[in-house]
Formats: structure tokens, C-alpha cells, sequence
């Protein structure tokens, strides 16, 4: 069976890829937190606190995987090293690092290659630089949802929409191509087809509906030239596929993907920002249906879902902020009230802070655990149906995401 099987963003989750908060976290500035795509400058020590519930709940439930111990399996080989280090380096125009990378054992590279490489003060251009790394931290590596997507048995690696996060898609790329855990086909948007310009995918906005329907955001981190990419590469299936594309507005910053708006929670329910997803508005949603390797029609539908309900998802909406007032809704919204990670049908994770959020969840039958309760043994999730498993969020939200965003799942049951 393969290492990658991912058909739903529901099924019974079998292994998890994770990346705790580090040092790079911490490696800004104000003056330079709006390139690393931050408004605000994170308390490390409590990111982390906030973290360790997370992974601590994953590991009481599923086999759970961290970036940096892959990526330092894969660089005891010198010829994968030669090859992530040269990439890293000539992508972001620093070829007179290559030599002292190489030197470093894997430990230490793997720091490196996520945390950054400081600049040398030896020059009068380096002492005079207002950089502090020559080769930049990874701010936003502990969102592993976005490099790398698991769709069916294969990944698709991310064509990022910023720069600064390229190297993110390297890693997880050489991951999934070297490590023995994996050695799975990785798919990559193709240059020569669609360009370089204004093309971008993460995984953020990809979520899979079931094996046959695919729903994916088109905004700011995603573009119509990268969906065209899915499209494509999904066409190549034998059965009909059907693709459903979300508009999404370009601001404020908490609507980055579509993970941020709506989220499947079970079989028959879902998680909804329902100013944007069913209210009426300006944003366009898409249905393109592909068939036999070509595109068979691409409409315009009244919305996410109103279309799956066409074809056999009939699913009830759960309310981000609940429904009393637009105010609250956008409020939780802002904090990744959304943002929900399925560790199987019905059985969730998210954040405690969207209180009006977990109400409304509670009304709709799940009961509300608290991560420790879990962690501690005081609970026993066996005999309970539905459930939300909340973390605390305080620290980790305002790094402009949630639980679905920092998890990378690989492998679902089906």
C-alpha cells in the first residue's frame, strides 16, 4: 500500500506531518515581519506551549512525523545534501554558501536550512547591511499544510506565493522524494506549461470533497494559472472529476485560503464564514467538470454548497462565529474560527478561543473536550461520537492560522 493515501479531508487519519514552532519563529523584526507575511511579532515560548498541546494530542492519536528528523534522515546521504543545498542556495542567489553547508553535518544543516544562515559581519557591505541572515528564516514552516498537498497517492509540491517560503517547498519535496518512509511521485507545476509569473498553489486552499470532487480557493495565495495547474493534473484521472473554485477576497489577511472560510467536519457537515460562503456578494464560485483528460464545461454556481448538494454531498453548515451577529462572525473568523483539522469523521480539532464557534458545533451535537482532558487520560474519546478537541490558541492565531493549517496529512483511511 502506498505511503500516501489521502481520498478526504475526513477519513480516519494514519499519519501526520507536524513542524513545532522554532528559533525561526523568532528570528524577526518588525521592520521585516511584513515580508515574512506577519502583522505582529510572536511570543515564542508561548507559541510553543500552545504547539505541544497540539502535537501532544496528534501523538496520543496517530502516528505523527517531524520535519526537522526527516529532513535530517534524508541529509546524512551527501549526495541528497549536495543536491537540497545547491538548489537553496542558487534559488536564492547565495552560491558562496554551498561550500560551508556542505561542510556541516546533518544536524547542524537542517537548523540551518530552516532557521537561517546569520550574516557574516567580515565585509564592509555585510557590516553595513541591514540584514540579519543571509540565507532567511523559515517564519512560517510551522504551517506545514501549505508546501506540500496529498491528493490520492500522490503529493503535489506547492508553488508558493511568496518567495520567502520557497525553500519550504524544497524540503518538503525532498522529503517526500528521498525519505525511505515515503518515495512517493511528487508532482510540481511545469514551468514550460503554465510559466513563472503569477502562478502560485498551496495547500491551504486545496481541500478534497471525496475522490471525485476537489475544492480549491482562488485569491491571494492561489491563482486561476495554479488552478488551471490542478485542473490539468486531475484531468489525467479516468473517471469525471469535478473541480469547485471559491473566489476569495484579496483583504483583509485572514483570508488567505479557503481553509480559513470552510472546512468539511463530517460526512454530511461542514464549517462555513457564511458572510462569503452563503450570503450574497461578489466572489464567484466555479464549478469546472473535467472528463476523458479535457475540460467538459467550466459555470458559475450559486455557491460551495448548493453545488456538492448537486452532486450527492448534502452537508449542513456549522457557523463560523455563530449566526447572532456579523460582528462575532468576523471577529472568530479573524482567529482561524474556521479552521477546523478532522481527525476522522465528526472528530475535530481547533482552536478554544471561538467560543460562539464551539457553541454552535456543541448545538449541532459535538461535544467540546479540552486537549488535556485527552492527554491526561481523564477522557476516553471511544465512545464519544462527535467531538471537538480544542488547544489553546491565544499565541498560535495571530500567526494567521489554524490546526488545519499546521498539520500535513498524508494518509487517510479511505
Amino acid at each position: 500500500m502506498s505511503a500516501i493515501q489521502v481520498y478526504s479531508e475526513i477519513g480516519t487519519l494514519e499519519g501526520v506531518i507536524l513542524h513545532p514552532p522554532g528559533p525561526e519563529v523568532e528570528n524577526m523584526t518588525p521592520k521585516n515581519a511584513e515580508r515574512a507575511l506577519y502583522s505582529d511579532i510572536l511570543n515564542l515560548a508561548v507559541a510553543r506551549r500552545e504547539y505541544n498541546q497540539l502535537e501532544c494530542l496528534l501523538q496520543e492519536l496517530v502516528p505523527t512525523f517531524r520535519v526537522m528528523d526527516l529532513l535530517k534522515d534524508i541529509l546524512r546521504s551527501s549526495e541528497i545534501r549536495e543536491k537540497i543545498v545547491k538548489k537553496a542556495c542558487y534559488n536564492e542567489a547565495r552560491p558562496k554558501l554551498i561550500d560551508a553547508l556542505l561542510d556541516l553535518n546533518e544536524k547542524q544543516l537542517a537548523k540551518q536550512l530552516v532557521q537561517g544562515v546569520s550574516l557574516e559581519r567580515t565585509t564592509l557591505s555585510g557590516y553595513l547591511s541591514n540584514e540579519h541572515f543571509s540565507l532567511q528564516p523559515l517564519h512560517n514552516f510551522f504551517f506545514t499544510r501549505d508546501a506540500s498537498m496529498a491528493v490520492g497517492d500522490r503529493v503535489i509540491i506547492a508553488r508558493m506565493a511568496s518567495r520567502v517560503r520557497d525553500r519550504e517547498a524544497l524540503i518538503m519535496q525532498a522529503i517526500f522524494d528521498y525519505h525511505p518512509s515515503f518515495r512517493v511521485q511528487t508532482v510540481n507545476l511545469d514551468e514550460e506549461t503554465f510559466g513563472k509569473g503569477n502562478v502560485s498553489i498551496e495547500g491551504g486552499d486545496l481541500l478534497i470533497a471525496n475522490e471525485n470532487i476537489t475544492l480549491v480557493g482562488l485569491g491571494s495565495r492561489t491563482t486561476s494559472r495554479g488552478i488551471d495547474f490542478l485542473v490539468k493534473m486531475l484531468s489525467g484521472r479516468k473517471e469525471k472529476h469535478h473541480i469547485l473554485v471559491q473566489e476569495l477576497p484579496s483583504s483583509p489577511e485572514s483570508f488567505i485560503h479557503l481553509d480559513m472560510v470552510f472546512t468539511l467536519l463530517d460526512k454530511d457537515s461542514c464549517m462555513v464564514f457564511e458572510p462569503l460562503i452563503l450570503k450574497s456578494n461578489k466572489y464567484q464560485t466555479i464549478q469546472i467538470d473535467v472528463e476523458n483528460g479535457k475540460v467538459g464545461s467550466i459555470r458559475n454556481v450559486e455557491n460551495l454548497i448548493s453545488a456538492l448538494a448537486s452532486l450527492g454531498m448534502d452537508l449542513k453548515p456549522s457557523f463560523c462565529g455563530g449566526q447572532k451577529d456579523t460582528m462575532t462572525q468576523e471577529r472568530e473568523q479573524w482567529h482561524s474560527g474556521a479552521n477546523f483539522f478532522a481527525v476522522g469523521p465528526g472528530k475535530l480539532i481547533g482552536y478554544n478561543r471561538n467560543i460562539h464557534t464551539l457553541e454552535n458545533l456543541h448545538q449541532s451535537g459535538y461535544e467540546i473536550i479540552k486537549s488535556k482532558d485527552v492527554t491526561d487520560g481523564s477522557t476516553d474519546l471511544s465512545s464519544i461520537h462527535k467531538y471537538v478537541l480544542t488547544i489553546d490558541g491565544a499565541e498560535l492565531s495571530r500567526g494567521g492560522g489554524g490546526v488545519r493549517c499546521m498539520t500535513m496529512p498524508f494518509k487517510r483511511k479511505r
